[in-house]
């Protein structure tokens, strides 16, 4: 069925899109979408170094996580949040 997009198309199917959101509002809408492949990006590093650490028996006498903040791009505020990452190097 989508094996028969050809150029014209797509042209096609680009121009609805200009129309329908607006030249204005596309740069927003990227950058909107940028952010969230990195924030789901760092997400599922996360989850995969907690796999790892979690498989591993821990210490008695090891300290809590350090806590840091990520951002999603520089200057932005708003969608800044603490993180919890282990504060041994070692084990990134």
């Amino acid at each position: 069925m989508f094996g028969r997009l050809g150029a014209p198309e797509i042209i096609l199917i680009l121009v609805v899109i200009v129309l329908l959101f607006g030249a204005k509002k596309l740069p927003d809408m990227a950058r909107s979408l940028g952010k969230s492949a990195r924030i789901l990006k760092s997400e599922a590093k996360a989850m995969k170094e907690e796999g790892n650490t979690s498989a591993q028996a821990p210490a008695s006498n090891e300290q809590p996580p350090a806590q840091r903040t990520i951002q999603a791009s520089p200057g932005d505020v708003t969608s800044s949040r603490p993180v919890n990452e282990p504060t041994d190097t070692n084990q990134r």
